[in-house]
Formats: structure tokens, C-alpha cells, sequence
């Protein structure tokens, strides 16, 4: 619950509760065509097996409304890095290598321009992330949108041996959990953000005062890319159990999803400073702890699961990749 006369991810449009509920609706009625179809509706990626051993992942994703955030700036040459790493961070979650991608954009009116930099972005972050923009569509919607508005989402494809598949399969009981650290928001919550910061607290997307930057740029921070982080974690012989991305639902509720029954993730939350922007955020809205905590990572982007025995050496290879690591908790019997 949040804090009385707080701010809610709910009150400011978005219904976490209602998106599980329509998931577990779509499961319920959900029938596969395909035999080849591996595992149930719900994981990070969707699995289908191609020959022995061999099985394609996939996964489709969008930015949601921080796009309003570089709309509100007319900057709009980041926006798809942020696409790419919210679809190709879910399809490395299971082991897999992204090996294509292909984006959808809906706009009022075409500008070449602005589609130039967004597609920009989204080749930019194709090169971080290891894959290939190999197409995508751009559709009009004049009298729907207005004309400066548009949405961008995309779907990739990636590859991986169906006996090295990461995931709840693998994870034991004493397995450390291992925390990447975010570049910031990330591409979730942003509803909040924009309820909290710049409607409610009228905040100029060129405040300075706030976070000791423009706070325009904090906001439309990309989204950090872990793919080939995690392939290398995948392949340096570390016994890699599992991987979770942290986006909606946050922390506790992503990780629950690459855990077996009967064991449950301890989280030391003392482990990490959040960063300012989210204490910007919950102070400004009187947003309680327990919400913060279901709507934004908080400082932590991708967690990994492995025995202790590998712990220190994860983080070491993280570390010299430029991404910082720690260890955040461990895995237990759920009590």
C-alpha cells in the first residue's frame, strides 16, 4: 500500500495487478500450433526448437512512456537503445545469443529526420547488444496521433543450445545472487516519473537543482545494455545457474520468476546506494517503500544466480567489462 496521499504507479495509470491478471487470462486460453514450442507463456523469452540441442529465443518489448520524455526534449537519438536492451536483455536471460532484431514505429507524421535518430539509436544499441537490425516498419496514424507523437516497440530472435538453457532448472540452495548495476531508470515506470516530477512537482526537464544535472538528461538515460556481459558470464566457465532482467514488477517480483518452488531469493538491500533519482522520485511523491520497490529496479538492472565458489570471479569479469557488480543475497529454502 502506499504511503496515505502518496503517489501510485496505479493512480498515475498503470495497473501492475491488472497486467498479471491479463497474463494469467491469456495462459488459461493460450494453445500452441507448434510441437516445437518449448516451455509455458510467461518466461523472459519464448523458446522453439529448431533440431537436436538447438533452440531459437524470442522476445517483444517496447520503451513505453519515456518516449514522452524525449518527445518533451526533442532528443531523440537514445530512445532506441533503450528498445534494444528491453528486448534483447530478456532473451539473454534464458543463455541465449541475439542474432536479429527488427523495430515497429507509429507516428502522426512522419519526419525524416526524427525517424532517422531513432533508428539510429536502435542500430547503435543492435551493435552494443551483438545483433543485426535486419528491418522494420514505419506506419502513420494521422487523426490517432498527434503529430509530433510517436511509439516504438520491436521484436528480436536469438539462438541457444537447449541443454545450456538458464533458468529455475538450475538453481540451488546456497546459489549466490550477484547484482548489476543500472544506468538509471531504465525504461520502466515512467508514468510515475512523469506523475511525480514534472506534473505534480512541475519540475523543468532543464532543473538543475534537483539531481545536480539537467534533469531531462537523467531521465532520458539509456537503458544499459548487459548481452554480451552476460554471454561472456555464460561462457567463462563459472557454472552460471541463472540470469534475471529487472524490469516491471522490480527486483523481487523478476526474480521470482527464474526461481524453482521451494526456494526463495534473500536480498540484502543494504548492499547498494539507490540512486538519487528514485529518492528524488519517492520523496517528492510520498511514494511508499513497497511501491517503489514494484515499479523500478532501484539501482540494480540484471541480477546473476551462481554458486559462492564463483561469486568473486563473476564480479571480477563484470567489473573489467565496465559494468559494476556485487553480491546482493543468496538463494534459500522458501520458509
Amino acid at each position: 500500500m502506499s504511503v496515505e496521499g502518496g503517489a501510485s504507479y496505479a493512480a498515475a495509470g498503470v495497473d501492475i495487478a491488472s497486467g498479471d491478471e491479463a497474463v494469467a487470462l491469456i495462459k488459461s486460453a493460450l494453445r500452441s500450433t507448434r510441437p516445437e514450442v518449448v516451455g509455458d507463456l510467461g518466461g523472459f523469452a519464448g523458446l522453439f526448437r529448431i533440431g537436436p540441442d538447438r533452440l531459437l529465443a524470442t522476445s517483444t518489448d517496447g520503451v513505453g512512456t519515456k518516449v514522452a520524455i524525449a518527445q518533451a526534449m526533442d532528443r531523440h537519438d537514445t530512445i532506441g537503445i533503450d528498445l534494444v536492451a528491453m528486448v534483447v536483455d530478456d532473451i539473454v536471460v534464458c543463455g541465449a545469443e541475439p542474432l536479429f532484431m527488427t523495430d515497429y514505429i507509429a507516428c502522426g507524421r512522419v519526419d525524416p529526420e526524427r525517424i532517422a535518430a531513432i533508428v539510429g539509436g536502435i542500430d547503435a544499441g543492435c551493435v552494443t547488444a551483438g545483433c543485426a537490425l535486419i528491418g522494420g516498419e514505419t506506419a502513420e496514424h494521422p487523426g490517432l496521433m498527434a503529430p509530433e507523437a510517436y511509439d516504438l516497440a520491436g521484436a528480436a530472435t536469438g539462438v541457444v543450445r537447449e541443454s545450456a538453457v538458464l533458468g529455475p532448472r538450475r538453481v540451488r540452495a546456497g546459489d549466490i545472487v550477484v547484482a548489476m548495476a543500472s544506468s538509471g531508470l531504465h525504461a520502466n515506470g515512467y508514468s510515475l516519473v512523469r506523475h511525480v516530477l514534472l506534473e505534480a512537482s512541475r519540475l523543468p526537464l532543464d532543473d538543475t537543482a534537483a539531481l545536480g544535472e539537467p534533469l531531462g538528461d537523467v531521465l532520458l538515460t539509456p537503458t544499459r545494455i548487459y548481452a554480451k556481459d552476460c554471454l561472456e558470464l555464460a561462457g567463462a566457465g563459472l557454472d552460471l545457474h541463472a540470469l534475471c532482467h529487472v524490469t516491471g514488477g522490480g527486483l523481487t517480483a523478476n526474480l521470482e520468476r527464474v526461481l524453482p518452488d521451494g526456494l526463495a531469493a534473500r536480498i540484502d538491500r543494504s548492499t547498494w546506494e539507490v540512486p538519487a533519482v528514485f529518492e528524488l522520485i519517492a520523496e517528492r511523491g510520498r511514494v511508499s517503500d513497497e511501491e517503489m520497490e514494484r515499479t523500478f529496479n532501484l539501482g540494480v538492472g540484471m541480477v546473476a544466480v551462481l554458486p559462492a565458489a564463483y561469486a568473486d570471479p563473476a564480479i571480477t569479469l563484470l567489473g573489467e567489462r565496465g559494468v559494476p557488480a556485487w553480491v546482493c543475497g543468496e538463494i534459500a529454502p522458501r520458509v
